[in-house]
């Protein structure tokens, strides 16, 4: 059995009975007037963090989510969009898809906006979407992407880029880890399934995305999501796994290369009342502006004493410089 039949068996598993924490943190359900998540819907809730960001989702946005779960989050994709067809769904498993439908009726009865046709549920598969090339505003996916061994990960990644518009984006949750695991954890197909052994470094994870043709990468959110520790795993080291909230943008390329934040910012302090650097950024004095990776460093290469630039805080919410 290869390790992809092994996670389609474990969340077949998962939609006909709900697993509480099956990979999942323990996330605040969205709270929005007149929104109301039904209860099987959250326990079968099997992602590491939310796709669900509202400066992503404004003009009725085209969404694709793949992987749907119990379909908690297509339904608040649905909360702003509101028109039959607005939010595609993908799943390979049949059953959780059927689930989803099921999910949906109840979440009918209990927010009267909400219609089951405004969700499309297609069966098919992240390495194939059955979805046309760039007709997707915001795609979405949630503790999936880790799943995949390189290959894999690099067709997925390479389909949803396929299917977004020109500056479409793609929102995605998964677990990374900074610890080298070693090859048992790595091959076992169970633990992969289960969001924790496919984990990959932040930099191999980005790298990933802007190989494909991302030029803008927004790390928006870094939070402690498992322990792996040698009573209960395969492994001689407690290794930490954390779990980020990250938007790839469909931008053009810069020719120097993907603009990357890692929530590092840029404050003036000099004498004048602003520095301009000539090359697009106004740092106004005393005002901190975020600004990707790249920029940060041709800033303080600049080797003055008057322009401090933070460590990264992997947290980015937008507005910044690059």
């Amino acid at each position: 059995m290869s390790y992809l039949d092994t996670t389609n068996d474990v969340y077949k598993q998962a939609a006909l009975m709900p697993d509480v924490g099956l990979c999942c943190t323990t996330n605040p359900i969205w709270e929005l007037p007149g929104l109301k998540i039904p209860k099987i819907m959250q326990e079968m809730n099997y992602g590491c963090g939310s796709t669900v960001n509202a400066r992503d989702l404004t003009n009725n946005p085209k969404m694709l989510y793949v992987g749907v779960g119990g379909g908690m989050e297509l339904l608040q994709f649905s909360y702003f969009n509101r028109q039959k067809g607005g939010v595609i769904g993908v799943d390979t498993v049949d059953e959780m898809l059927e689930a989803s439908r099921k999910n949906f009726m109840e979440a009918e009865s209990l927010n009267p906006w909400f219609k089951s046709d405004f969700v499309e549920l297609k069966k098919g598969d992240a390495l194939n979407l059955p979805v046309e090339d760039n007709s997707i505003d915001v795609a979405a996916q949630n503790c999936l992407f880790n799943i995949f061994k390189a290959e894999d990960l690099k067709k997925a990644i390479e389909e949803m880029y396929r299917v977004l518009k020109p500056h479409g984006r793609l929102v995605m949750s998964d677990p990374t880890c900074e610890q080298q695991m070693n090859e048992t954890l790595r091959e076992d197909a169970r633990l992969r399934a289960l969001c924790l052994s496919g984990s990959l470094p932040i930099a191999e994870y980005v790298k990933a995305l802007t190989d494909v043709g991302f030029g803008t990468i927004e790390i928006r959110a870094r939070k402690p999501y498992r322990i792996l520790d040698p009573k209960n795993y395969p492994t001689d080291e407690l290794i930490y796994i954390e779990s980020i909230e990250v938007a790839a943008i469909k931008d053009p390329m810069p020719e120097d290369g993907p603009c990357i934040f890692t929530g590092k910012a840029a404050i003036y302090f000099g004498s004048e009342n602003h520095f301009d650097d000539k090359k697009g950024h106004i740092l106004l004095k005393n005002q901190p502006i975020a600004v990707c990776d790249k920029t940060a460093g041709a800033l303080a290469d600049l080797g003055r004493d008057d322009i401090f630039i933070s460590e990264s805080t992997f947290h980015y919410d937008g507005g910044g410089c690059c």
